[in-house]
């Protein structure tokens, strides 16, 4: 039985990816919950059909009232019998019946696949975001609001049908019931009804904006923490334990502090409806008393009039929680839209084909970027590496030659110019076809918390286990990984390396890197400082490994050792941005530059950039 309602929607099912996702609430939720419409539909008919059996047996038990009172009593059965079972089958049968198929929608059937469907595709759509998006934020903030908006909002969704429609189907069943008896009787619960309105859309009001605050507050708290834990090397190295304490309870007090004035909304409330449920059992109860005494009502509609009133006593503040709970999700899905909901900036253009390499010939026009500030970056680069040629990338910090990668593999738009492989703009091409046919190894080589098997595989999932030791070996990393063991007894490539590969040393990290890359085999090859982290014996072994696998490529190569720049086919110097030398390691030396003269400061062959650059 579960699984059939579990199965009522695929929160997997295809759907139409946009870059400019709705970002204002409603309109972002409908296009969520596209697939569940149907089973909405069947929600609120089953939910507003156990408000009318709820209201329909505190009518009958009205009546069952004035049958006591009327009836002799060694007639009563003879009379009433076969409609008392009647009620007996009602209430042992259908009113389960309707319950179980109420429950089983809502609990079974949406709860866990709405919840599913929704941060499937914010992490998919998270995923789609740019390198540039990612370095602009907290990992931590990010995770936080795809881990907490998808729960919120089927909390959202779910009080729409267990409170909402079933309040609504009561009251008005509620109306018509005290109606019947007398049309007097419903004015006082319109008049209560009416007052609720107000107390309600002054609860709204700053329930909403409060609940966003609340939101905002503790993912600024998971941001704090998190980016404290994931460089806790550094706090540790620094001793910087109790200012990281300060910092994570600055963010932690003012959530407090948020906190606390959400909470004075909810009291507030609580006791104003207080006073108001008071009046409506009074209000209610006291007329229907007044009518009976009059003899304008019967005593069972005296007694169904205050069970009523007695029932919708206790339902408003279920509701009015239920309310406060569904706009206090709404607030949090309102603050996770900012990252889910957020255009996506960079990306293909319409029909962008796949890049094809054929000879591995780049070219760099004109080339502008500044990060939209008015310092930095490039200005006017131009520069055509041919296929297959090595080039080494020198230069001071920030002179250009990070962001100058970073735009070849388009983890940013150009502002100016343009960026041609193969003849092939890469603007118009695929990000993905573009990176596949680039290998990189970065200078900070942060692995997955996987298996060592995997973090390789990275490189081309569909290598053979073979292929995968094979590129390990090149790498010399095979024999450390054989002696590799983890917390939980995995072993060997099955080991975990840790949280961006803590678990290994830097130069096993750079190695994984290495082997990865090695399996990947793209035409197009960047090392940006590929072995910085490794010791002179392992990287004279690595570097005549990465020789051969060199071959045939053409290669973007940045070191600030630059020993291992000398055999590159040409050097490029890059300085405020801009192209200042360019040519072979001798050609270079003997034009007494820039170039000669970081030569001649480096001492072991590693360059003085930093203390040139300060």
């Amino acid at each position: 039985m579960f699984r059939f309602f579990e199965n009522l929607v695929d929160p997997y099912s295809p759907y139409a990816e946009t870059d400019a996702p709705p970002r204002r609430l409603i309109p972002f939720l409908l296009d969520y919950s596209r697939p569940f419409f149907k089973v909405f539909i069947i929600a609120a008919i089953f939910s507003t059909l156990t408000a009318l059996v709820e209201v329909g047996l505190i009518y009958y038990m009205g009546r069952v009232v004035d049958l006591l009172a009327e009836a002799e009593t060694g007639n009563f059965w003879a009379q009433y019998g076969l409609e008392l079972v009647f009620i007996v089958v009602f209430l042992l049968a259908f009113r389960p019946m309707v319950q179980i198929l109420t429950l089983g929608i809502l609990n079974n059937g949406i709860l866990p696949n709405y919840g599913t469907l929704f941060r499937w595709r914010a992490h998919r759509q998270v995923l789609r975001r740019s390198v540039g998006w990612f370095e602009n934020d907290f990992a931590g903030r990010i995770a936080n609001r795809i881990m907490q908006t998808p729960p919120a909002a089927g909390d959202a969704i779910f009080q729409v049908f267990d409170a909402m429609t079933f309040a609504v189907a009561y009251v008005c069943g509620a109306i018509l019931l005290l109606s019947d008896s007398d049309s007097s009787l419903a004015l006082p619960l319109i008049a209560w009804l009416v007052l609720y309105g107000f107390l309600m859309r002054w609860t709204i009001a700053r329930v909403g904006p409060a609940s966003k605050a609340s939101s905002d507050a503790r993912s600024a708290i998971t941001g704090r923490v998190v980016d404290s834990y994931t460089n806790i090397h550094s706090v540790k190295l620094h001793s910087y334990h109790d200012h990281e304490i300060q910092y994570a309870k600055e963010s932690i007090e003012k959530a407090r502090q948020v906190f606390a004035r959400e909470m004075r909304i909810y009291t507030k409330m609580e006791v104003a409806l207080t006073f108001l449920n008071g009046a409506l059992i009074v209000g209610v109860g006291g007329w229907a008393i007044v009518l009976w005494s009059q003899g304008q009502t019967s005593v069972g509609a005296v007694a169904a009039a205050v069970a009523l009133a007695l029932r919708v006593n206790a339902m408003t503040g279920w509701l009015m929680w239920a309310l406060t709970s569904f706009f206090r999700a709404l607030g949090v899905v309102e603050e996770g839209l900012e990252t889910i909901a957020d255009p996506i900036d960079l990306v293909d253009q319409p029909k962008a084909s796949d890049l094809i390499v054929t000879d591995g010939e780049i070219r760099f026009e004109n080339l502008a970027h500044h990060y939209g500030k008015n310092i930095g970056g490039l200005s006017g680069v131009n520069l055509l590496i041919a296929p297959g040629e090595k080039v080494g990338l020198v230069g001071r910090s920030g002179a250009g030659k990070s962001t100058l990668v970073k735009l070849l593999l388009r983890f940013y738009d150009i502002e100016y110019g343009r960026i041609e492989i193969d003849r092939q703009d890469i603007a118009r091409v695929t990000q993905d076809s573009l990176r596949k046919s680039i290998g990189m190894v970065a200078q900070e080589s942060s692995l997955l918390h996987r298996s060592i098997r995997a973090n390789i595989l990275y490189g081309n999932g569909d290598a053979t286990e073979e292929e995968m030791i094979l590129a390990s070996k090149r790498a010399q990393a095979h024999d450390f990984v054989l002696e590799a063991r983890d917390a939980d007894g995995r072993k060997g490539y099955d080991a975990h390396v840790g949280e961006r590969g803590v678990k290994l040393s830097g130069g096993q990290r750079q190695r994984i890197a290495l082997a990865r890359v090695i399996l990947e085999n793209a035409p197009i090859l960047l090392l940006d400082e590929a072995t910085s982290a490794l010791d002179s014996e392992s990287e004279a072994a690595i570097q005549e490994s990465l020789y051969r696998v060199m071959e045939g490529k053409t290669v973007i190569a940045i070191a600030h050792r630059l020993s291992t720049l000398a055999s590159m086919d040409r050097i490029v110097v890059l300085d405020e941005g801009k192209i200042v030398e360019e040519g072979s390691h001798s050609v270079l030396l003997a034009k007494n530059g820039l170039y000669a003269k970081f030569w001649h400061r480096q001492a072991g062959g590693f360059l003085g950039i930093e203390a040139e650059a300060a």
